[in-house]
């Protein structure tokens, strides 16, 4: 159960991390230093998942 927890809460931050990028491409003004580095921690957290994911089966 516990890597289900675990699996839950990479995917809750992986929307929030979509949601974040999402904002921030909505100012005018958006910094792009910090969307590179949100869409890396988002990637990161994405593969990470991949591989809980398949330790599961």
């Amino acid at each position: 159960m516990a890597l289900e927890g675990h699996i839950e809460e990479l995917s809750a931050k992986h929307r929030r991390l979509e949601e974040q990028i999402g904002a921030e491409l909505t100012h005018p003004d958006w910094d792009e230093t910090r969307v590179a580095r949100l869409k890396r921690e988002k990637l990161r957290i994405k593969d990470e998942l991949e591989r809980l994911r398949s330790q599961r089966h």
